[in-house]
């Protein structure tokens, strides 16, 4: 111990004594442990750590698929089937997440999401609740009482954590519900869904017998010792019984069973992956920097260590001196490291929150911790490993004999000079990665998508549906707000529509053309449907084509024949081989004169932003009879096209939505251009990050670069001095300093190239590429770390340059 504290007060004077290179190699381990630390623990949250479910290896996720191969949830009706039929699951739950509910706090109305399901969602994850009880058998049957189990973070925020919540009355869409319980900390699903408030599925009689109606996922647990494979030949038989009943609907659809884990991580599995591999890659260009800093400090300590080898000192004393430096640098490292990985996840919460199932579970924590502590060390032995053996190797009697330094040898100057090439092999690697996504990014944040996105607000205006029993809601809120809206200054066109583009799914429903002939099994024949005002059209600025637009005087609802308006792309969907869509009708009914008529056409927009345009049909939101439109349109998006900052239409449209009702509680407006950014968080989750990780990498090779030709130069000035001194012009030293940093960074883009194109398949997982399409980025990319590296130069090159020849040959 003695020995170790000596070690330890030497090292902290050694490193006093040189500051800079102390600074230096703190920063650079710093940066490589800090970005590697904050990438392990979004990792851990999302990949590695359990979750909050009890059996969780039993929990499963059938997702289904219709006959065309898209995605397509259950009908209650298909459900309610296959759960007597499956004798595989100790419970098949069924839930939907789509709507929200008014809480009338204390504090004012709050809209919450809601998650309605089956009597046995809480069995399927076995998890008690902190207070009170979750749902008893049959308590999701339609006239039960209405009853709702509160999340975690519910019962914090609205309930201050009050411990006799359980059994209070609270209004839920202005209705009284009965608090049965409150769910531990942690619990949620879907994951996603935070400040989630817990509802028993009571559905409309309409949904229980609509066989067409998907809307309904489902989570499931299998029962002890059921493997996956029996889960699935049980899912396969029950939906050929299923086919085989009810044709019209249940025919050609499949299911794939997944374990709950990996349905959770199939999107941002294998992303987080290569992100992983790319904090790697800057852990390791840190290291090699910080193994080229010792090396170059080694060489100027040869006399030191020489001295110490001639008194006496063995070759492991030597070497654990060495050892202690770097791991009193590598504490230094480890500090200031936790810190820039704080720094990172902080900045990265809200994307984490948006893009990741559990992002809102990343944080730093013991085994994030455990993760760095083990990184700086491996990080510091790793680098100091080499510069402590070749120190120790010193011959006393040549360096004390010299009484200079020995100076660099051939194997430390390819020793460098290898590190330098690795390190800018891997920063080829993340800069093209990167290049790659901004650019990708870039290209879908500047997408046509129909509309003037910037100019465009939008809200989601969700009504209580109890306190409109027995009104029309169009009536008494949407068209007397509409009429608000329309009349305030800056406000060019305004209108409601029931499911935002982009935003959120919409509904679709398969559809036929009157009079065309049957169309061919598994084609996907379906087109969206969506319910607007007429304003809405203006509003987004979508354009007649053909036709007349929708008209409240001429579509009225009790004209038997609906009326439509749909897309270009629904006409080239389902009227591929000529013809005219306006005048059409849809086959929605037997009889001829209850058909909807087609009366219009109009431009396409993006429904969905990753998706081109998709066959649309447009109703009127009046098509309803007002008996029923509380219970199909209990929530809206309110549309305005502003002249102007729509910023300033905030404050009016919230005080116009509370005069007319102010139980309702107003949601903060998003422009179009921001619901798009909201699309595309991951995408620039990734990019971010990969932008910083490829800034980072460049940083570090260029300190590294300059960092090598300063050392030759420092150790040459002889040589050099000798040369100015024999004729050789100044530009010629120059000339041959940037040679050498030429052909270095030539090898290390090389291997860039090679590294990029062998981990093409990692790579893909996050960004493709295409060297036709990519070519003109790419090369611009590798000529631009190229003139970074020279321009590293130019300084040490410069100071070589100038180098008085008659001082260097007396110093020396």
């Amino acid at each position: 111990m003695h020995t170790i504290l000596q070690d330890l007060r030497f090292t902290l004077r050694q490193l006093r004594s040189a500051p800079s290179f102390a600074i230096t190699t703190i920063l650079t381990l710093a940066l490589g442990i800090g970005c590697a630390t904050a990438v392990f623990s979004v990792i851990d949250a999302t990949l590695l750590r359990p979750l909050p479910f009890a059996h969780q290896g039993e929990i499963v996720v059938p997702e289904t698929l219709a006959i065309a191969g898209f995605h397509q949830p259950w009908s209650l009706p298909s459900y309610l089937d296959a759960r007597q039929q499956l004798d595989t699951f100790s419970a098949l739950a069924g839930y939907s997440t789509f709507a929200r509910v008014n809480l009338e706090g204390p504090s004012g109305p709050v809209s919450l999401p809601a998650v309605k399901s089956t009597d046995n969602f809480f069995t399927v994850f076995g998890v008690k609740p902190l207070l009170g009880r979750t749902y008893l058998p049959g308590e999701d049957q339609p006239g039960r009482d209405d009853v709702a189990v509160l999340s975690y973070e519910v019962w914090q925020r609205e309930f201050s954590s009050q411990t006799d919540v359980v059994g209070k009355v609270v209004r839920l869409d202005g209705k009284p519900f009965t608090i049965l319980g409150v769910m531990p900390a942690g619990f949620r699903f879907p994951l996603q869904t935070i400040h989630a408030i817990y509802i028993p599925l009571h559905a409309d009689p309409f949904y229980i017998s609509c066989r067409a109606c998907h809307w309904m996922e489902t989570v499931g647990l299998l029962k002890p010792g059921v493997t996956l494979e029996r889960s699935q030949a049980n899912f396969n038989e029950t939906f050929t019984n299923l086919a085989r009943s009810y044709p019209a609907s249940d025919t050609g659809r499949t299911v794939h069973v997944l374990p709950l884990q990996v349905s959770i991580n199939k999107q941002a599995g294998a992303p987080l992956k290569t992100l992983g591999f790319a904090a790697l890659a800057l852990l390791s260009i840190a290291c090699v920097n910080v193994a080229g800093l010792l090396l170059a400090r080694g060489v100027k300590r040869e006399r030191e260590m020489a001295l110490r080898a001639a008194v006496g000192a063995g070759r492991a004393r030597i070497i654990r001196q060495m050892i202690t430096e770097s791991l009193a640098l590598s504490a230094a490292g480890l500090g200031l490291g936790m810190a820039i990985a704080w720094l990172l996840l902080a900045a990265m919460r809200t994307f984490l929150i948006s893009a990741l199932a559990r992002g809102i579970d990343v944080h730093l924590n013991l085994p994030a911790l455990g993760v760095a502590l083990l990184l700086s060390g491996l990080t510091s032995l790793a680098a100091s490993m080499a510069p402590a053996l070749r120190l120790s190797g010193t011959d006393p009697v040549l360096a004390l004999r010299s009484g200079v330094s020995t100076g660099p040898s051939r194997s430390q100057h390819r020793l460098r000079s290898s590190f330098i090439v690795m390190q800018v092999a891997l920063s080829m690697v993340l800069l093209s990665v990167a290049g790659l996504l901004l650019r990708n990014l870039a290209s879908m944040l500047t997408t046509e998508l129909g509309y003037p996105a910037e100019k465009i607000l939008t809200t989601q205006v969700t009504l209580s549906p109890a306190s409109y029993a027995g009104k029309d809601p169009i009536a008494t809120l949407y068209q007397p707000l509409l009429d608000r809206v329309s009349h305030m200054p800056g406000v060019q066109a305004a209108g409601f529509i029931n499911v935002l583009p982009i935003q959120n799914f919409g509904s679709n429903r398969d559809t036929h053309i009157t009079g065309q002939p049957p169309y061919p099994p598994r084609l996907d024949v379906t087109a969206e449907t969506r319910y607007v005002t007429p304003g809405y059209f203006d509003a987004m600025g979508i354009h007649l084509v053909r036709g007349r637009m929708l008209t409240e005087g001429l579509d009225p609802w009790q004209n038997p024949a609906g009326t439509v308006v749909v897309n270009e792309a629904f006409q080239r969907k389902f009227f591929s081989s000529g013809g005219d869509p306006v005048g059409a009708h849809i086959d929605d009914n037997d009889k001829a004169e209850l058909k909807t008529t087609i009366v219009g056409k109009v431009t396409d927009i993006r429904q969905d932003f990753r998706q081109p345009p998709m066959a649309e049909m447009d109703y009127l939101a009046t098509e309803f009879p007002p008996k029923d439109r509380i219970q199909m349109l209990p929530s809206m998006t309110l549309v305005v096209r502003s002249s102007g900052d729509p910023g300033q239409l905030i404050a009016p449209i919230r005080d116009a939505l509370h005069q007319i009702d102010p139980t309702i509680p107003f949601q903060t407006p998003e422009t179009m251009a921001q619901v798009v950014r909201d699309s595309l968080v991951f995408d620039r989750m990734e990019n971010w990050l990969f932008g910083i990780f490829a800034g980072f990498a460049l940083l570090l090779s260029l300190v590294g670069l300059y960092g090598l030709i300063q050392h030759e130069v420092t150790l040459r000035r002889r040589d050099i001095g000798l040369r100015i001194a024999l004729g050789s012009t100044r530009l010629r030293v120059v000339v041959e300093v940037i040679q050498r940093v030429t052909l270095l960074m030539a090898g290390g883009i090389a291997m860039g190239w090679g590294l990029t194109l062998a981990l093409q398949r990692i790579l893909g997982s996050v960004v493709e590429m295409h060297a036709a399409h990519d070519a003109a980025l790419l090369s611009g990319l590798t000529l631009a770390l190229a003139l970074a590296g020279i321009a590293a130069s130019l300084l040490p090159a410069t100071q070589a340059a100038t180098i008085d020849p008659m001082h260097a040959l007396r110093s020396e």
